[in-house]
């Protein structure tokens, strides 16, 4: 039985979930894993709480895996980020802010999308193109946006996986939106769990954005 998440018998969580029941037998793409670990925490009208993502529940697509923190409406920066993403980019992303993924034109488009995660709250899937030029091909990417509650109880984080089809290239890519999906977590359906309490997820530096070209996986001793 392959393990899905969990932070194991100590934890307060106390949670496993089998990928049994999500896995059909072959391996789920990075987006719909992430998707069915944010929908197993979910209870009740809650959306799940940052603090309850657990790095080890997503090893396997760490590299396509990014936090976000609201910082105005329409507009979130990077806390944490994968490699994959920072090679889509050309540079290290931490800090900066989701628009700089997306061409000019398609900025206001990601805004609206962005601000329904937070504001509806909404689950938002995305497809990207990123055109070729001086040369490449073009680049097809898939995006996810999970709504994630703050400690201070406000929807003001994202769980999010970002995959592309293509060969990369050597400079940054820029992306439109080609089509979306939108589902209002009011209206998913939640699995019956324990109500959730206070636990360690990725570790963040509270203060700057320097370092950490990828994700890595933490323990409590890291803090």
């Amino acid at each position: 039985m392959k393990t899905f998440f969990g932070i194991g018998s100590g934890s307060e969580f106390g949670k496993i979930v089998a990928m049994d029941r999500f896995d059909s037998g072959r391996s789920l793409s990075p987006i719909r894993q992430a998707e069915a670990y944010w929908t197993a925490l979910l209870t009740g009208d809650s959306v799940p709480m940052r603090a309850q993502i657990d790095p080890r529940g997503l090893e396997n697509i760490l590299e396509y895996t990014f936090i976000l923190e609201r910082i105005a409406p329409g507009l979130a920066r990077f806390r944490l980020a994968g490699s994959h993403l920072n090679k889509l980019a050309g540079m290290e992303i931490r800090g900066m802010p989701l628009t700089a993924f997306f061409e000019p034109a398609a900025r206001d488009d990601i805004k609206t999308r962005l601000d329904r995660v937070f504001s509806a709250p909404a689950v938002v899937e995305l497809g990207l193109i990123s055109k070729g030029k001086m040369g490449r091909a073009n680049l097809q990417a898939r995006m996810i946006l999970l709504p994630l509650r703050s400690d201070l109880g406000d929807i003001s984080r994202v769980l999010g996986v970002m995959v592309s089809d293509g060969a990369i290239g050597a400079t940054p890519r820029r992306f439109i939106v080609s089509d979306h999906r939108e589902h209002m977590v009011s209206k998913l359906q939640r699995p019956q769990q324990a109500d959730p309490q206070q636990a360690v997820g990725f570790a963040e530096n509270q203060g700057t954005f320097k370092g950490a070209p990828h994700l890595r996986l933490v323990s409590s001793r890291d803090e």
